[in-house]
């Protein structure tokens, strides 16, 4: 029978890994900084239709390059820490452009950014302060926000609706406080949290 490991072991697949930095996922990570600076480049040319494209294709690169992580057994807190400012300037790529394609719909909805934008700017802060570095839980909620973001950029460029960016922006807060809250009760700096709730259930059982 295979011999539960203890709580935070870094698995041998994983070790022999940790240092790396052109690993499968890392690279992809870097594949998407440098799109989101192409981002930026399809919106100053006016390409709607090509920009919503490759925001698509960048968002789905972040779902896939977890998973490799995870298949290939190359997680690292480098990679945990690319993988969170790769997503950082995906999203600010995605606000530079909507600011260039649609201006009067991104400026009439700046009550429900501030709020989005506010609370990633706690989380960050709470995390420089206590740890020394940005936080990169990925939690659960972050992931599933992740494409309400997808659906709330696509509906934004292409002027088919606000209501998608404001649901959005509601479920960005809940997850940025929630990390906030992940950085309040964990002693050190940790990646790849699932939620709030298995740090607590991991605090009464040990």
């Amino acid at each position: 029978m295979k011999q539960p490991q203890p709580k935070n072991q870094v698995e041998p697949r994983d070790a022999a890994f940790r240092n790396w930095i052109f690993t499968v996922p890392n690279i992809i990570c870097m594949v998407r900084l440098v799109g989101s600076g192409l981002l930026v480049g399809l919106a100053i040319a006016g390409l709607s239709n090509w920009f919503v494209l490759l925001f698509v294709a960048l968002t789905l690169s972040d779902w896939i390059d977890g998973r490799l992580a995870r298949w290939l057994r190359q997680r690292s807190d480098f990679g945990a820490r690319l993988d969170s400012f790769a997503d950082a300037a995906l999203y600010a790529a995605l606000l530079i452009g909507c600011a260039i394609l649609c201006r009067t719909l991104l400026v009439a909805q700046w009550p429900w950014l501030a709020v989005a934008l506010g609370s990633y700017a706690l989380t960050t802060a709470a995390g420089v302060i206590k740890y020394r570095r940005v936080p990169s839980y990925h939690t659960w909620a972050a992931k599933h926000s992740q494409f309400v973001v997808l659906l709330a950029g696509i509906a934004l460029v292409l002027e088919v609706s606000v209501w998608p960016l404001r649901i959005a922006t509601i479920a960005v807060t809940l997850t940025n406080l929630e990390a906030t809250l992940l950085t309040v009760v964990l002693p050190q700096w940790r990646a790849d949290v699932p939620s709030l709730w298995h740090v607590l259930r991991e605090e009464k059982n040990s």
